[in-house]
């Protein structure tokens, strides 16, 4: 029992030596990784921050310019229904550039041609009923003609005798009632005509809600938002689209009042897209705000963030516009750049350049006119 047991010890604290080294091991290159983790960690920082540095650090602006970021925009309008109704047809998606004057979906008229037909056919009655009308108005006018020249004769007779003075007074009393009776039928026949017309004004009111079905692009535009789809009910200026406008475009910066305040109205500017920095876009300043505001989160300038500034508003030229349609992506970022002295040139970087067309392929699709 005490060999055994000596063994068992023997053999217990031979192999204990054994774990212990292993331990050790691992726990050195335990350590060796974390720290190599460190400093690749560390390496990977100073690489971000130096290319961070690289991408910012742009040209510095020289005297008479300022600058400030913002996001291309455009105009934009909501294509809505006029009356209440279901969608029948949606004839475009989001991004498809419509032509103006182009169906861009249709509103179901199923009822609104069933209350058409409804009043054409009270058209065509009311106009059997104006031909009875007017021939009561003949046989009415008949009448009093007889019974007028029947008074006349009979007053004329009664200084000779011939007639006695109530017979006279009986045909003036008949006169007296044909010529009311065709005043009533006169005045139904003006009835019947009042009739006709509010038919066909209730038609033509009618078919202008069937045209309005028909929704329309009111301008050449981008579609940007896919607002309902068929089948839906929608209100009365209910929204099935909205749009943008391709022809007016334009980027908001914010510049604080010692710039803006030196910024002529109609003065030379440029927007520089993130997506196409080797093309700076030639613009204008079109407004500036009245109103001074904080500076928002979103937007960066050259020195730190001040705590009013001024919008700016650069407006591409409407007559180019279409030569840039390639790049109207409204929210691209970018820089807008003003020169508040007339006499300073444009830096290198800044001088407008015309971009090729194959630069990008036009976004949306244009589809014929239907």
């Amino acid at each position: 029992m005490t060999a055994t047991v000596g063994k068992l010890g023997l053999a217990g604290h031979a192999k204990a030596p054994a774990n212990a080294g292993q331990t050790t091991s691992g726990a050195r290159s335990g350590g060796l990784s974390r720290r190599a983790l460190y400093l690749i960690l560390a390496l990977v920082a100073v690489g971000v921050g130096v290319g961070a540095w690289w991408y910012f650090s742009a040209p510095p602006l020289p005297p008479g310019f300022a600058g400030g970021n913002g996001r291309l925009e455009a105009t934009e309008y909501f294509i809505s229904t006029k009356y209440p109704g279901r969608i029948k047809e949606i004839l475009f998606n989001e991004g498809d550039t419509v032509e103006a004057g182009q169906v861009v979906a249709r509103m179901d008229t199923s009822a609104l041609d069933a209350q058409l037909r409804e009043a054409e056919a009270q058209i065509r009655t009311a106009t059997e009923n104006r031909k009875v009308a007017q021939a009561q108005v003949d046989v009415k006018q008949a009448d009093y003609n007889y019974s007028a020249k029947q008074y006349s004769r009979s007053r004329s007779l009664v200084g000779r005798g011939a007639v006695s003075g109530q017979e006279a007074e009986i045909d003036l009393a008949k006169s007296l009632s044909s010529r009311a009776e065709l005043a009533s039928a006169r005045a139904q026949t003006v009835q019947v005509e009042s009739n006709i017309d509010a038919a066909k004004a209730a038609a033509d009111k009618l078919r202008a809600e069937i045209h309005d079905a028909v929704l329309v692009s009111p301008i050449r535009a981008r579609i940007e938002t896919r607002l309902s789809e068929p089948g839906e009910v929608i209100p009365a200026g209910g929204r099935v689209f909205s749009i943008n406008d391709l022809s007016d475009v334009y980027m908001y910066v914010y510049l604080p009042e010692s710039v803006t305040g030196k910024v002529p109205m109609g003065s030379e500017a440029r927007i520089v897209l993130d997506a196409a920095p080797q093309y700076p876009i030639r613009t204008f300043v079109s407004y500036v705000s009245p109103t001074a505001q904080f500076t928002p989160k979103t937007v960066e300038t050259e020195e730190e963030r001040h705590n009013l500034t001024f919008r700016v508003k650069l407006q591409l030229d409407k007559a180019k516009l279409r030569n840039w349609e390639s790049l109207v992506k409204v929210g691209l970022p970018g820089m807008g750049y003003v020169r508040w002295d007339n006499s300073a040139e444009w830096p290198a970087n800044l001088q407008s350049k015309a971009a090729p067309r194959n630069l990008w392929q036009p976004t949306g699709s244009v589809k014929a006119p239907t």
